[in-house]
């Protein structure tokens, strides 16, 4: 694997994008959101954390590929040099998983630190040589033992918050886990932001969610707003993040504005002490 490495020592900020409700454009937030920011030279791991390992065929891992997956990560067979494997997009690095996560949660619920196990195999020392800026974990639609495991490993967590009826329902509960996980397990996690995914300007549902959101939530919803776009429903049918499949259509251009915006609000430069 020495491709994918440097002898870089950066402490990349490790950011959870989650959502325990499905079809909210998390998946595709965080394959495009890796690849912008890989576009822009900031180099950056995704790791797979979704028994359905959309993720990975988003990226054009075939399950064939997949000797070592977030799967190992987890249970320690594998630390994480050796789980991460590049992906065709420069500066982008996948740690890919397959259908063996779907028993973790009852595999590791007897272990001790259950919750802390991929907080373990993350653990500065075991980052350094990677390069990496910014590594990204893409969640399960649940807020299941694998989610919470990403939320005590991760510096902050990411919202992808869909433009409908209920959703800001479905985020209060989700705020209420992030505060149990500060209380119990993570008290530095933050919430990094909220991003208003699969916008339709024309529609006044989509105008009040935004609203709605903004008067909840202020700052900490993006000013990015990702739109509904064909070519973002079209590009993982072809493995590949949007920015490649269509580099000029709204929802790259969204993902470029996102991928700006979300380095703009911190230091991602921070030493591993």
């Amino acid at each position: 694997m020495s491709d994918v490495l440097d002898e870089t020592p950066r402490a990349p900020r490790i950011v959870a994008v989650v959502n325990q409700k499905g079809g909210v454009g998390k998946t595709t937030t965080a394959i495009n959101l890796g690849a912008a920011l890989a576009e822009i030279g900031c180099r950056t791991a995704l790791i797979d954390l979704d028994p359905q390992g959309n993720a990975s065929t988003g990226l054009g891992i075939g399950k064939a590929e997949r000797e070592k997956t977030s799967y190992d990560l987890l249970t320690g067979d594998a630390d994480f040099h050796a789980v991460l494997a590049p992906t065709h997009v420069p500066d982008l690095l996948i740690c890919p998983a397959t259908g063996d996560l779907s028993s973790a949660d009852i595999e590791i619920s007897t272990t001790a630190r259950r919750s802390f196990l991929l907080r373990d195999a993350l653990a500065a020392d075991r980052l350094r040589g990677t390069g990496l800026e910014v590594v990204l974990i893409d969640c399960p639609p649940s807020l299941s033992l694998l989610t919470l495991n990403a939320m005590v490993a991760a510096d902050s967590v990411l919202v992808p918050l869909q433009s409908e009826f209920f959703a800001l329902e479905g985020l209060s509960q989700l705020m209420l886990t992030i505060r149990e996980v500060r209380a119990s397990a993570n008290p530095d996690l933050r919430i990094e932001g909220v991003v208003l995914t699969m916008y339709d300007g024309r529609n006044r549902l989509a105008q009040q969610v935004l609203a709605d959101a903004k008067d909840a939530l202020g700052d900490l919803v993006y000013d990015t707003i990702i739109p509904r776009n064909v070519r973002l429903s079209e590009a993982p049918s072809y493995a590949q993040p949007v920015l490649e499949y269509d580099p000029l259509s709204k929802g790259s251009i969204a993902y470029r504005a996102l991928a700006q915006e979300f380095m703009a609000r911190a230091d991602w430069k921070e030493p591993i002490s």
